[in-house]
């Protein structure tokens, strides 16, 4: 059974780091790269958001899914939530980058280069608004 309460929470803090993240999206890139408060910021904020989307993909799935989905990686669980009609699949395909970002930013953190951590915030601005729509809406059917 769904946690609604557990999900709800964890959309709403995703939606608070888009919040902060927001302001961070209006720096160039050169202004980015020379402030290191405001990369760091970004990487946390990135990190944060992709880690509560995970914790939401593993929970529906689990709840919902057939218990024969294929999830051997991160990128995974935004795949299967496509499957499970949470969104539509391309929008799956894109959203399921952001998992290979989390990952470098956790374990590869030293090699990670400032552009693409530049690029994913703004992905990050563009997508996970929708993917956050897309929950309240598979939710409220979920209620009906």
């Amino acid at each position: 059974m769904l946690n609604k309460d557990f999900l709800y929470r964890k959309i709403k803090l995703i939606q608070k780091d888009l919040e902060g993240l927001e302001p961070l999206g209006e720096y160039s890139f050169d202004d980015f790269f020379e402030n290191q408060v405001v990369s760091m910021a970004v990487e946390r904020y990135l990190e944060r958001i992709v880690t509560r989307a995970l914790d939401i993909n593993r929970h529906i799935i689990a709840e919902v899914g057939k218990g024969t989905e294929d999830v051997k990686s991160y990128t995974d669980t935004f795949l299967r939530l496509g499957d499970l009609g949470v969104y539509p699949l391309a929008f799956s395909e894109e959203l399921a980058k952001s998992a290979g970002m989390r990952n470098m930013l956790v374990h590869d953190y030293d090699n990670v280069s400032p552009r693409i951590i530049y690029d994913s915030m703004h992905d990050a601005l563009e997508q996970y608004p929708q993917y956050c729509q897309h929950l309240l809406t598979f939710l409220e059917a979920q209620e009906e």
